[in-house]
């Protein structure tokens, strides 16, 4: 268990300078840097530069988030991509959940940055029919019940909200339209995992996003014994392991230089 101290020191920011290959992270909605601050840290032992930014509006209140939209927290990671690529010479982008999201549209906007895609759970749709009802809701109540805590693991915290803002809820689902629009145009290796039992994220986007990418080199693994914040949980170091591989490959420096 984390001490106060550390506890409050898991939402921050993380950043890690390193060595010529960098690696985004970007963490979820309602969500924190916690829940990835075991991979930035991991990834950083092995030698890479590692930035872990805290979207706007997370790590305080849900009502700072609910004055934020997706807009602000795209800016945020599209900065630290910018900063990576300044430093690096060459970048990977991950995500869990809507940052899964955030890191598609990253590689659509600034496709020669980003070499390469891991995405954890990630989130461009969902089939539950009362996001329908969110345009109208949005503007007759500020929050709902959270969704957060989704860990099968004891004793993990991700230090996210226990309530949903519901606008900011809806500036998500803007962001997943664009996203979806413009899968076509993501052509960068892609590794994608999955739990088979996510009670965040549905079964809907992973195979949207699979079917809709242009890329060849795709992988997706699925993970049993993990809930929605796998980042936290059982199979964490099997991410941990995989990504780290597949970052080097897709960075290997035999590709350094060369046209994807």
């Amino acid at each position: 268990m984390l001490s106060e101290g550390e506890a409050v020191d898991s939402i921050e920011p993380y950043r890690h300078d390193a060595g010529p290959v960098g690696v985004l992270l970007c963490h979820g909605f309602t969500g924190s840097p916690a829940s990835l601050r075991p991979w930035a840290e991991q990834l950083a032992g092995l030698g890479y530069s590692v930035e872990l930014p805290r979207l706007p509006g997370h790590g305080t209140t849900w009502q700072d988030l609910n004055v934020t939209g997706w807009p602000d927290w795209y800016r945020r990671v599209e900065r630290s991509l910018l900063d990576l690529a300044e430093r690096c010479e060459q970048v990977v982008v991950a995500g869990l959940s809507m940052g899964g999201c955030l890191a598609l549209r990253l590689a659509q906007e600034h496709g020669p940055l980003v070499q390469g895609l891991v995405l954890v759970n990630p989130v461009v749709t969902s089939a539950d029919k009362r996001l329908l009802a969110l345009p109208l809701l949005r503007l007759l109540r500020p929050s709902a019940a959270g969704l957060s805590g989704d860990i099968a693991m004891p004793g993990q915290d991700e230090r996210a909200y226990d309530r949903t803002p519901l606008q900011a809820l809806w500036s998500q689902t803007k962001l997943w339209q664009l996203v979806r629009r413009d899968l076509a145009m993501i052509t960068q290796p892609l590794l994608l995992y999955r739990s088979a039992d996510d009670h965040v994220v549905d079964a809907t986007s992973a195979p949207v996003i699979l079917s809709g990418v242009s890329s060849t080199d795709v992988a997706e693994v699925v993970l049993r014994r993990s809930y929605h914040v796998a980042t936290l949980d059982y199979d964490a170091p099997e991410i941990f392991s995989g990504a780290a591989a597949f970052v080097d490959r897709v960075t290997s420096k035999r590709n350094r230089g060369l046209p994807r």
